[in-house]
């Protein structure tokens, strides 16, 4: 199993500061150093009240004295290793053979950075996710449900949702059903959805009011509407469904109960999802709930359908044959691989701790991270994450200062604190057409908001003083 979650990181890569991590890393990095995002700290210490996941690790960090950088990648290791053991301990319960217990397990580790559909998730991320604690979670509660060890699955579904709240609840949903199918639990009148049981634990601002910052916000998040979605994103969330019913279909046929309830419960619990989140999403007056992402049921189900399809496919078809393993195997993971290079094809594809990085973006960050002071306030192209070969890098999190909102990732953030959307409304538009901007619109930025640093990317403007500059970006001071 050690061999294989590294085989697995090795073909996903490692990229610590990207996408979610702005928020995660940032907020992690703030409770070790109050002293740090003086001027920010609440566009990412807001959506952390519903999870202990940066208070876990700043006292990890803190216990160990082992680095941020280095807990993270240590952290990101054990949890694909836990994945995977879950994964095969789940992959244990319904095939017999080996072959099929280890095409399972393999095929959930080759597609760590499967895209799941319409959702804007992997089953595994390229950095240390909650959501990623909370699956291992899950998962160990799914095999406690089995064994009907109730106590064991309260704990572990309890700690799931500390982790990360939606996710957790997620699992609640399926374990109930999980719970239910046993046949030693009446089924109660009604069965609560993920949205509907996640209202029990989300934080007061939850239920705050919309207003046109935050509506503007959310309109940014394409995938929180069904009716945007493509036809093949709707086939992705569709024919799951049917696949694991297939799958239940044949476990009931073969007597295989443990396949026929994992798989049955999974169908079921897709269709159920599905229902209640196309009711959220296409009611106009439930819009406060979309943020909370009913259709990332879909990670769960993804995750079964790799385990018992992968499975069946290892029992039926690749059995003790290596050539066989070799043609299904090697061409996915030489595709998954190829797709995260061209995601990243700026940056080394694993990102170690204290090894330089090449990526003019990242060296400019670390330079900042070293050479200004800890309450400097910098302004950036609100789109930056997106620029060709910044590679989605967050420089909140590595550069480890404050900044004024951006659109990318801080949008997401906005949406789910609503009162903090005015704020990102006025700090991302009051930097709009940041690629025109002279001397003078820096200027208004730090009259306007108190920034005192810029970086610019290409040719240095005139009358500024850019102390670090690189073939990509300058590192400039507004006096």
């Amino acid at each position: 199993m050690t061999l294989l979650s590294a085989a697995a990181l090795v073909v996903e890569g490692y990229h610590p500061g990207v996408e979610d991590d702005a928020v995660y890393l940032s907020a992690i990095q703030r409770r070790l150093h109050p002293a740090l995002y003086p001027h920010d700290y609440q566009l990412f210490t807001r959506q952390m009240q519903a999870s202990v996941f940066d208070r876990i690790m700043a006292a990890w960090v803190s216990f160990t004295h082992i680095p941020v950088s280095v807990s993270e990648l240590l952290c990101q290791c054990l949890a694909a290793f836990l994945l995977l053991l879950g994964c095969w301990a789940l992959a244990r319960r319904c095939f017999s053979t080996a072959a099929g217990q280890w095409a399972g397990v393999a095929l959930v580790g080759t597609l760590f950075t499967l895209p799941v559909a319409g959702t804007a998730l992997y089953i595994f991320d390229q950095y240390l996710h909650p959501r990623a604690i909370a699956t291992v979670l899950i998962l160990w509660a799914i095999l406690a449900v089995l064994d009907r060890h109730v106590v064991r699955a309260f704990i572990l579904l309890a700690a799931g949702v500390v982790v990360h709240p939606i996710m957790g609840v997620f699992g609640v949903s399926y374990c109930v059903m999980l719970w239910i199918a046993g046949g030693r639990a009446r089924k109660p009148a009604h069965e609560p959805s993920a949205v509907t049981a996640a209202l029990g634990i989300a934080p007061v601002w939850i239920f705050e009011g919309p207003s046109p910052a935050w509506k503007q916000a959310l309109n940014t998040r394409d995938y929180y509407f069904i009716g945007r979605w493509t036809w093949y994103e709707w086939l992705g969330a569709i024919a799951p469904i049917f696949i694991l019913w297939a799958i239940a279909r044949y476990g009931r046929q073969a007597n295989r109960p443990v396949l026929a309830r994992l798989a049955g419960c999974a169908a079921f619990f897709a269709a159920f999802q599905l229902a209640a989140a196309c009711v959220v999403l296409l009611t106009p007056s439930l819009i406060r709930l979309t943020p909370m992402q009913p259709m990332r049921y879909l990670h769960l189900v993804y995750i079964f359908m790799a385990i018992l399809g992968g499975g069946l496919i290892g029992e039926k078809l690749l059995r003790g044959h290596v050539w066989r393993w070799v043609a299904l195997f090697l061409p996915l993971t030489v595709g998954m691989f190829i797709a995260q290079r061209s995601l990243f094809a700026g940056t080394e594809h694993i990102e170690l701790p204290g090894v330089a990085s090449h990526n003019p973006w990242l060296r400019a960050f670390a330079w900042v991270r070293g050479n200004t002071p800890v309450d400097a306030y910098f302004a950036l192209d609100p789109y930056y994450m997106q620029l060709p070969g910044e590679d989605y890098h967050s420089f909140r999190a590595l550069a480890q200062r404050s900044e004024l909102a951006d659109a990318v990732k801080d949008a997401a953030v906005a949406t789910q604190v609503p009162d903090i959307a005015p704020l990102w409304q006025q700090q991302t538009q009051a930097a709009a057409g940041w690629q025109h901007f002279r001397k003078q619109d820096f200027l208004r930025l730090q009259l306007q908001f108190g920034v005192n640093w810029i970086i610019v990317q290409g040719p240095e403007i005139d009358g500024l003083d850019c102390p670090y500059k690189n073939e990509t970006v300058a590192v400039c001071r507004l006096e």
